[in-house]
């Protein structure tokens, strides 16, 4: 029985599911929006993993789909922090963050032959393609930004709720980058098997990401006032009775 993805099943589900509800339950604001899209993204990827790994969908096209997923998250990240931290200057042209992932997405496509799958395992799945330097060059420093915005804000910041957003953001960040640090490690150790796989590791990790996004979803959402609303409602019905 072939056992190659099924991690990624596994992580796929978790996501839709939470994605699910998340779209059904949470206040649908910038920030919640931007997250819900995060997530989906992270969704998105595992199951093209599962699928390219156990299903047998090896086609050059299918890595492709799987990077153009990934490729637009730091960017994303990137915003939500600036809108979490108030650092979003509504006058900036904003769409400028996306255009090393449109570049890399209209590039790519015009070298979809030579993207492959080059290994797949329970855990993970290994990637040929083309500029791989440059890709996480522009793949990693939105994420290294983020992590310097959140690191110099929390200092500042007095509201508690606030604070614990930006806490859960950083250790998720931090703990996201963990195989970042361990790939160029192992690499200048002359190991290069987690740089091969480094995008799938990373997603693997970011599931940590997805369960913070969750809850800063959900923890921004006014859940008790609508309990508080929907217990005012029933009680003046049985007045009116």
């Amino acid at each position: 029985m072939n056992f190659d993805g099924i991690v990624s099943l596994l992580i796929a589900c978790i996501e839709w599911i939470l994605f699910i509800n998340l779209l059904i339950f949470v206040k649908k604001d910038k920030v919640n929006i931007i997250a819900l899209i995060m997530i989906a993204l992270l969704a998105g990827y595992q199951t093209m993993e599962f699928l390219m790994c156990n299903v047998g969908l090896t086609n050059p096209v299918f890595p492709y789909i799987a990077f153009l997923i990934i490729s637009y998250l730091p960017p994303l990240n990137l915003i939500l922090i600036l809108h979490l931290t108030k650092k979003l200057n509504p006058n900036k042209k904003i769409y400028l963050l996306f255009i090393p992932a449109l570049f890399f997405s209209i590039y790519y496509l015009f070298l979809i032959p030579q993207f492959e799958v080059a290994k797949c395992t329970v855990l993970y799945a290994s990637y040929h393609y083309p500029l791989g330097d440059l890709y996480g060059f522009f793949y990693y420093l939105p994420i290294i930004v983020s992590m310097i915005i959140l690191i110099i804000v929390i200092p500042k910041t007095e509201d508690k709720k606030i604070k614990l957003i930006y806490k859960v953001l950083l250790y998720s960040t931090i703990f996201i980058s963990l195989p970042v640090v361990a790939g160029f490690t192992l690499m200048f150790a002359g190991s290069y098997t987690i740089i091969s796989s480094m995008e799938s590791i990373m997603c693997k990790f970011a599931f940590v990401y997805a369960l913070s996004l969750s809850f800063i979803t959900l923890y921004n959402s006014p859940f008790k006032d609508e309990r508080n609303y929907f217990k005012y409602l029933s009680g003046n019905k049985q007045w009116n009775s």
